[in-house]
Order: C-alpha cells, then sequence, then structure tokens
C-alpha cells in the first residue's frame, strides 16, 4: 500500500502543549515533515507524519502519550491554478470523502499533501488511475 503513518493525539489547549511535542521529538532526532493541530475550546488534536514514525511511536508512547496512529496519503497536488482540483474531483466523484487535509513541510518546489479520506483503499486506486503522483515511505526522506 502507498501510505504512510499519522500520529494522532489529543492535548490540552494550552500555551506550551505543541512545545513540548516539538521539544520531546526534536531532542530524539525525529523531524515532523507535516503537521496539523485543531483547536476546539480547552482541547486540541495534533496530528502529524514524522521522517521516523516508528521511533516518534516509541518516543511518544514512552513519555506517556496516548497516542494513535493512521494509514493517510501523501499525494504530489500539481501546482497551477485548480490544481487541487486535480486530487479533489476523481475522489468526489468515486464518492469517497476528504475528511481532512493538510500540507507537508519543506518538501521542495512540489506541493505534498496529506489526506485524510473514508476510503484509503479507494482512493488510491482512483488518484492512481487519475495520474496524481502518490508517495509512499519516500516522504519520510524527502
Amino acid at each position: 500500500m502507498n501510505t504512510v503513518r499519522q500520529i494522532g493525539h489529543s492535548l490540552k489547549n494550552e500555551p506550551g502543549g505543541l512545545s513540548e511535542v516539538s521539544d520531546l521529538l526534536g531532542a530524539n532526532g525525529i523531524n515532523i515533515i507535516a503537521i496539523y493541530f485543531k483547536a476546539q475550546g480547552k482541547e486540541g488534536r495534533l496530528q502529524f507524519v514524522a521522517n521516523d514514525p516508528e521511533r516518534a511511536i516509541n518516543v511518544m508512547k514512552s513519555a506517556g502519550y496516548n497516542i494513535d496512529v493512521t494509514d493517510v496519503i501523501a499525494c504530489v497536488v500539481p501546482h497551477h491554478p485548480g490544481g487541487l482540483n486535480a486530487v479533489l474531483k476523481p475522489l468526489r466523484n468515486a464518492s469517497i470523502n476528504v475528511e481532512y487535509i493538510y500540507p507537508c513541510l519543506g518538501t521542495g518546489a512540489m506541493t505534498v499533501l496529506i489526506l485524510g479520506v473514508d476510503s484509503v483503499s479507494g482512493a488510491l486506486k482512483i488518484l492512481g488511475e487519475n495520474w496524481i503522483r502518490l508517495i509512499g515511505e519516500e516522504l519520510y526522506h524527502m
């Protein structure tokens, strides 16, 4: 399967919460390559892709964080007006719902997005059939 591993964690929405996670991962040589955070009231939801997901999972669990791990899709989005729709329209036409989307950091000249969808296998098939470049584990080394 051409997916990447996303680590998720619910944390308190307070000053320093994200910084603590970043400090922990950085001190253990782990780089966050894509990140999403959404606060709602006193709680927040952090989702990220790290360059070494297994190590990040072990570090987070060892530090007492309650995490979940999900397979998500990383794909290259054409960089032109309407380019995002090259990804979204085939999914819409196949009745696959995009539950969230966020960008990768520092991927050079190309735009790489992380997609959480309601049917990973269906989305992989549809995106591949529509010539969307999917990025698997090579994302960890970009």
